[in-house]
């Protein structure tokens, strides 16, 4: 099955002119090969298919075989509309050939010039650089790569692209989502730049570039040539058009990031090139780090868990029953039996932090003390003291 030039204009088949050069118009500049460096040959493929889908689409009988045929019939020699007996006919009709034009030569007719990313001498009128006086020499070999210059770039030959230094931003988490695990959503937003990494230039900047360029090329011819001043007129608006095409586009995007249990103070996760984009760079990449917010209860100590209770003296001598609120919600319930000295720390097996590389495993719990000894005793309370305790 043959191509549907339709298709290929994204128009509908009851396009008009003015639809077909639109959709052209924004296709072509899309597509051109000196705008998509990275992927020449299918944008040279594209930019082809585009092109002769137009220069069949705008022509009357062109466009009438390939209603009739498609694009088989219209490549195949099938008579144009009105004819009875397809090319060779015995009654001699008369017959269609086509002819396919130069992509090139499409453009340059449709725009007035071959290319506004590279050489931007050709100008319409019937000829290349010469009769109409906007000869390559104007604007120099690259009008666009002055921009790219301007917006950050150097001149020279190809080099390799470096990497921008790496963004890094601290993502604060409670300790309950390390202890659980959850997912953040993190919203960017980054310039992306076009194929050729223009970067932003103000509006200015491109007018005044333009006809500065053009003055110091051209100012002479200019003042002695009518024609060419209005012809430059219009020049410059579609120059200044083409450039501001060139602006990068912010774009926001919506990142997700994955928190797994246990996961520490200073983990890292780094989403690779989610920096600005920008001529001869490589963006850098994005990095989260995660930064742990303090705790009303726990502390964290590596995998384990630390909690520090105030118990009464009584309590320390003769124990107690403690009651603790997990990270997670549970009840935990600690009999405290031993005396509990100052440095004393009971310790919970597996009631700590999951350990991230021993899957099922966790650290400890471990509850510290702090005892809270009486402000003062009575003579009674001494010496009963002094009595259990010589006694034990």
């Amino acid at each position: 099955m043959g191509v549907d030039y339709y298709k290929v204009l994204q128009v509908d088949r009851s396009a008009g002119d003015d639809d077909l050069k639109k959709a052209y118009r924004k296709l072509a500049m899309k597509w051109h090969p000196d705008k998509n460096p990275n992927n020449k040959k299918e944008a040279e493929a594209k930019f082809k298919q585009i092109s002769e889908a137009y220069d069949v689409l705008s022509d009357p009988q062109k466009r009438a075989v390939f209603d009739q045929f498609g694009e088989e019939g219209l490549k195949g020699q099938v008579p144009p509309p009105g004819a009875g007996v397809f090319s060779g006919g015995r009654d001699g009709g008369s017959s269609f050939r086509f002819n396919p034009r130069s992509a090139d030569d499409i453009f340059s007719e449709f725009f007035g010039f071959s290319s506004p990313f590279g050489d931007m001498g050709n100008m319409a009128g019937g000829s290349r650089a010469g009769s109409s006086g906007f000869s390559r020499s104007m604007f120099g070999d690259d009008l666009f790569a002055s921009f790219r210059n301007a917006a950050g770039g150097g001149e020279g030959g190809p080099s390799i692209p470096r990497k921008a230094p790496a963004i890094e931003r601290m993502l604060p988490c409670s300790l309950e989502d390390l202890y659980k695990g959850t997912s953040k959503k993190m919203k960017i937003s980054r310039e992306i730049a076009d194929a050729n990494g223009l970067r932003h230039i103000p509006d200015f900047t491109i007018r005044h570039f333009l006809v500065m360029r053009y003055l110091k090329y051209s100012a002479i011819q200019m003042i002695s040539d009518q024609p060419k001043w209005l012809n430059l007129i219009s020049y410059l608006n579609l120059l200044y058009t083409v450039a501001i095409s060139f602006r990068p586009s912010t774009t926001e995007e919506i990142l997700t990031i994955d928190i797994k249990p246990g996961w520490k103070k200073g983990t890292k996760i780094t989403f690779p090139e989610k920096g600005n984009e920008q001529r001869g760079v490589i963006p850098s990449d994005l990095v989260f780090i995660i930064d742990e917010k303090p705790h009303s209860v726990f502390k964290r100590d590596g995998n384990d868990l630390v909690i520090t209770q105030k118990i009464s003296l009584v309590e320390a001598l003769t124990g107690y029953t403690t009651q603790i609120t997990t990270l997670d919600g549970r009840i935990l319930t600690v009999p405290i039996n031993t005396i509990v000295s100052p440095n004393y720390e009971e310790v919970v097996k597996g009631e700590g932090m999951p350990i991230p590389k021993e899957q099922g495993k966790k650290g400890n719990l471990r509850i510290k003390f702090n005892i809270k000894f009486p402000s003062r005793l009575t003579s009674e309370q001494k010496t009963g003291i002094k009595r259990l305790l010589s006694s034990s």
